[in-house]
């Protein structure tokens, strides 16, 4: 899934967990360090990207998406399975 929030303004990319009246419990990482996580899970260092787990009150969501390809680009699960060799639910399921 690809949240996006206000308030600040965030875009983050993960497993939903939960969606409630009251906010959103997402598993991710921020949208913008996805080549970083790929490349940490790929070669690890002594800094790495990790995906957290965090509640978002609803206020702040603006848009969640279904993670999907769209005329011939792949989604970002297709580009983690393609660089990574897992999908990104047996890495998640093989992390917690």
């Amino acid at each position: 899934m690809i949240v996006s929030l206000a308030s600040p303004r965030e875009v983050l990319w993960g497993q939903l967990l939960a969606l409630r009246p009251e906010g959103v419990t997402l598993r991710g990482i921020p949208l913008d360090a996805f080549e970083d996580f790929i490349r940490q899970i790929l070669h690890p260092s002594a800094n790495p990207v990790n995906m957290t787990t965090a509640f978002y009150p609803m206020h702040r969501v603006e848009r969640i998406a279904c993670d999907e390809a769209c005329a011939g680009i792949p989604s970002l699960a297709d580009r983690f399975q393609e660089e990574v060799g897992s999908s990104i639910e047996d890495y998640l399921r093989t992390t917690k």
